[in-house]
């Protein structure tokens, strides 16, 4: 964390990256400390490798017009920050550029809280047991000795609040820092409501035709219980990719299954699957054997092929996976 912020603190151009699809803490953890290094007078920019502009329901987090398209990415930033991405994969079409920094000489700073990070960068500041990246971003600010104002506290505010799912994975520390970040201005229902609680009335009917066409399988996962649906791009049409992803914690409610899957399809055959366990399996250890990472109860991984090939090997995955405390 000290060196972290020596190098910041000494940059004059810092990029910084999310991984593909932002979510609320990839996204408003590059948000956050970007805005604080451009107050500093740093030039600054923020970019991820696929869509070609960020989610609806985050883009009023970018205040300062810090995102940028991938070609305007240089090919070798002279320092680089990747957010909450816990391999090379999830950068997609900017993954070269880690690479391109590594060999020109320059600093590749890697902050996540994924167990199962790969540590591809030239410094890491990894903690498995925070929440959500945010809650390192915000102690890599203070101790650069940056301001935490309203604009800076909202992008925290909104990666705490997703990846704790509304506070239900919180330690008595995350809720001290959910504390500091209201006093500092952040309204939480306003906050909140677009990222968690707002969709288009389309949503109904993929919601609709996708959770009908769900499958319950009880003796899998271990005997645990796994259900999953699949999400494809007729079902998609016209929505945006948060819509998807809410899928999943509408299914994973069901109460008969320790793991969820939604596969979602991005391009013809070409998957991103989501996994979610209850409590009892570790579904990072799943993902991770096919070939994605993430947390024990939640992760992913991307695929190419059948849906039933990527379902059998889900199964195979979850049967070898280890069983949590």
């Amino acid at each position: 964390m000290v060196e972290a912020a020596r190098k910041l603190a000494d940059a004059t151009d810092v990029t910084l990256f999310a991984h593909v699809n932002p979510d609320a803490d990839a996204l408003g953890s590059a948000l956050a400390l970007g805005r604080a290094l451009r107050r500093r007078g740093c030039t600054t920019r923020v970019s991820f490798g696929t869509p070609d502009q960020p989610p609806a329901s985050l883009r009023d987090l970018d205040g300062d017009g810090l995102v940028v398209p991938v070609d305007e990415v240089p090919a070798a930033p002279p320092t680089l920050v990747v957010c909450d991405t816990g391999s090379l994969q999830r950068l997609g079409r900017l993954a070269d550029r880690v690479a391109g920094t590594i060999e020109a000489g320059g600093d590749v700073i890697v902050v996540d809280h994924h167990v199962s990070n790969t540590r591809y960068g030239t410094l890491h500041v990894v903690d498995e047991r925070a929440e959500a990246t945010v809650m390192i971003i915000l102690r890599l600010l203070d101790e650069l000795g940056a301001e935490l104002d309203l604009p800076t506290a909202r992008c925290l505010y909104a990666g705490l609040v997703t990846d704790t799912r509304s506070f239900r994975h919180a330690s008595a520390r995350t809720h001290r820092v959910a504390a500091r970040l209201l006093e500092a201005g952040v309204d939480p229902e306003a906050t909140t409501r677009p990222l968690l609680d707002t969709h288009p009335f389309g949503w109904m009917g993929m919601l609709a035709g996708v959770l009908g066409a769900a499958e319950l399988e009880p003796s899998a996962a271990r005997g645990l219980g796994f259900v999953h649906a699949t999400v494809r791009l007729a079902d998609s049409d016209g929505l945006r990719s948060e819509e998807l992803d809410s899928v999943i914690d509408v299914l994973r409610t069901t109460s008969e299954a320790e793991v969820t899957a939604v596969l979602k399809e991005m391009a013809p055959q070409s998957w991103s699957v989501s996994l979610r366990a209850d409590s009892r399996l570790d579904v990072g250890h799943a993902a991770a054997v096919c070939g994605g990472g993430g947390h024990r109860l939640a992760s992913g991984f991307t695929a190419q092929g059948n849906p039933e090939d990527i379902l059998d090997e889900i199964r195979k995955a979850l049967e070898e996976s280890p069983l949590l405390n």
